[in-house]
């Protein structure tokens, strides 16, 4: 059978926004190397593996990396996992999607109008002073707030202008000792609750597009804040991105939709 992969732009409905990822699925695992090898050949954020996992029903092992290291959390990877294996057959549409990953079972359903709803475990920030170098990367002065979860730092800023108008040191943030940072603040407009972008100097990528694992934090954070369990977010990089979020205590549903930009035949791999 020829070996397939896909390119899938997630959290949005619109080919050239979201963030594009990779998906392979295989039926049988492939090496840590080659799995490095063709992330870095995607040169996406992230690109998911994906291989059947016998002893879960229906479910699949997977496995997201980066063109540098390996990852323990990718939203938008398994959001681009999840729409493949409903819109290639490989899953009726009724069906759930399970996951088995390094941050435990994932789970995926289709939703009315191409909405796919993830659920993920929570991943709190707690109070935390800045490192060194952190404020200076990201060239603000001050934060209302400082945070850090087990994966990465969260920092509040006082409007939604202040976040799209960053404009980090990259090569300054890859000094400090973090995975990521994702930057924040409340909407200004009522079409949002509350905006961010995420940079990760410590994964290889200066700024993703959209990110799945960073609202695991800030939707309890903005939830507390506001007062709300269901809330609309947008990632304000580049490229745009928009999920609907609800906090549902030590757990969160992200939804957003995908689309799939195109699939290709590996012609050359081991």
């Amino acid at each position: 059978m020829p070996e397939v992969i896909y390119q899938v732009d997630a959290f949005t409905a619109i080919p050239f926004k979201g963030n594009p990822a990779g998906v392979f699925i295989s039926e049988k695992p492939r090496d840590d190397d080659w799995m490095r090898q063709l992330a870095r050949e995607m040169n996406l954020s992230e690109t998911a593996f994906l291989v059947p996992a016998e002893k879960y029903k229906d479910g699949y092992s997977l496995r997201w990396f980066t063109p540098t290291v390996e990852v323990d959390l990718c939203g938008h990877a398994t959001l681009a996992s999840a729409h493949i294996l409903w819109q290639e057959g490989f899953l009726p549409r009724d069906q759930e999607a399970r996951f088995q990953t390094r941050s435990g079972l994932l789970t995926a359903r289709f939703c009315e109008g191409g909405w796919i709803a993830l659920n993920f475990p929570v991943k709190k920030v707690e109070p935390a002073l800045a490192p060194d170098g952190l404020l200076e990367g990201l060239k603000i002065a001050s934060a209302r707030y400082i945070g850090l979860n087990k994966m990465d730092y969260l920092v509040e800023l006082d409007n939604e202008e202040q976040v799209r108008s960053l404009q980090p040191d990259h090569s300054a943030l890859r000094k400090v000792q973090v995975r990521g940072v994702m930057v924040t603040a409340r909407a200004s407009s009522s079409e949002f609750d509350f905006v961010s972008r995420f940079f990760a100097p410590g994964s290889g990528i200066d700024e993703d597009p959209v990110t799945g694992s960073s609202h695991t934090a800030l939707t309890p954070y903005w939830s507390a804040k506001l007062g709300k369990k269901e809330m609309t977010a947008c990632q304000a990089s580049a490229r745009g991105g928009v999920l609907k979020v609800v906090d549902l205590g030590e757990r969160v549903e992200l939804r957003g939709q995908a689309v799939t930009i195109f699939k290709a035949e590996l012609l050359n791999s081991r």
